[in-house]
């Protein structure tokens, strides 16, 4: 009977990459719809539980090869989301209101400082307290843009947190790219190395979003002003710059973010349409989300709880300051700065991203900077999208459907 049937698989089947990401991408999409509709909480909560749920600390459905394979997904993911981020980084309102700028660089500042403080006071070497402070700053920007959007707000509060979640990530690459000569070094490599690859990687992700913009707005002038050729037009373009990124050994989300920030400050005829990337910006965001779930490591949780607890206090209180600090010089209505400050709590992918890239280049250093760092993020990745949304409801700037 055996030979009769050669042809059906075994049992029980083998699930490959495909399956699995597939499956993954399922669950996280039921897994928002079910906390949304039964507890109001947003959907990345459910994104991320379906995650943790598939992932190596739940079931054990995915794990290892998995997100080698995704990191393409991932990159896309990050990469649309810098990209629509820049683009909201006006540089004619910073210059119209100084203080304001002022207070985004404040915020972000008062962040690193404040996280970095904390760090050396647990007794962490200065060095890893430098570059977890680093990553410690930047605010999650797919975590508050999609809160955004599903809130479908808009305000003083929504604006300024946009705003300022551009700048702190801006502030989060340079600083740790700054500090990468310093790991180089630590690690006995040659000075010229040391000096010469994060400046390749900074000034390279630049110029090649800077190129793609000069192209972008040459061929959008081409083409006119018709959506559907932009959309295809801005979409091709992204996707352009992921791949020459990741060709080049730059870093991703600093290319995009450039691109976006260059699109918006850049195109000075108008030729772009302000387009939003619907439903293929939603998969990518499930994408983002359920492979970041997947991903967390909860056994750095159990060793580094203590540090994780002062990492995301320092964290919040160094942000606030600066806020309270400039807010009001800045226009910030009375009341806000609070609200502002809780807003901008949310850490997530981009942080992993950030751990991961400094990883695989020093391993080692990589695992210790995991511990704290990741620790954190397992946290805020449940906290800070609860926080977002409870401060823009709280703000009265959610849609009035979404308040109901």
């Amino acid at each position: 009977m055996q030979d009769l049937l050669w042809f059906l698989p075994d049992w029980p089947p083998a699930f490959d990459e495909p399956m699995a990401f597939g499956a993954l991408l399922l669950a996280g999409l039921v897994g928002g719809e079910i906390v949304n509709r039964v507890l109001a909480l947003p959907r990345i909560t459910g994104y991320v539980l379906a995650g943790i749920a598939c992932g190596p600390f739940g079931l054990g459905l995915v794990e290892g090869p998995l997100f080698n394979e995704a990191r393409l997904f991932v990159d896309l993911a990050l990469g649309l989301i810098m990209f629509e981020l820049g683009a909201r980084l006006d540089f004619a309102w910073l210059a119209r209101n100084r203080w304001l700028s002022v207070a985004a660089v404040g915020e972000s500042l008062g962040a690193f400082f404040a996280i970095y403080a904390a760090l050396l006071y647990a007794g962490f070497a200065p060095l890893l307290a430098g570059c977890a402070a680093a990553v410690g700053t930047a605010t999650s920007p797919a975590v508050v843009m999609l809160i955004t959007q599903e809130l479908r707000a808009s305000g003083q509060i929504t604006e300024r947190m946009l705003l300022f979640t551009a700048v702190n990530c801006a502030v989060a690459f340079v600083a740790l790219t700054l500090l990468l000569p310093l790991v180089h070094l630590e690690y006995k490599a040659d000075w010229r190395s040391a000096l010469l690859h994060p400046l390749y990687v900074l000034f390279g992700a630049a110029l090649l979003g800077f190129a793609a913009c000069q192209l972008m707005l040459w061929l959008a002038k081409w083409l006119g002003k018709r959506e559907d050729r932009q959309f295809v037009l801005q979409v091709g373009m992204i996707v352009l710059v992921v791949g020459l990124a990741r060709a080049a050994d730059v870093t991703v989300g600093v290319a995009l973010l450039a691109f976006g920030v260059f699109a918006r400050n850049q195109d000075y005829d108008h030729a772009l349409l302000p387009l939003r990337f619907g439903y293929a910006g939603q998969l990518l965001f499930v994408v983002l989300f359920v492979l970041t779930g997947a991903s967390l490591d909860f056994g750095f949780l159990a060793q580094a709880a203590g540090a994780a607890a002062a990492f995301i206090v320092a964290r919040f209180l160094g942000k606030a300051a600066a806020i309270l600090a400039f807010g009001r010089l800045s226009g910030l209505r009375a009341g806000g700065a609070g609200l502002l400050s809780l807003s901008l709590l949310p850490m997530s992918g981009l942080a992993v991203v950030m751990v991961w890239d400094t990883a695989a280049l020093f391993p080692a250093f990589g695992t210790e900077l995991a511990a704290v760092v990741l620790s954190a993020v397992a946290i805020l990745e449940l906290v800070g999208p609860l926080a977002t949304q409870f401060a823009l409801r709280r703000a009265g700037e959610a849609s009035a459907e979404e308040r109901a």
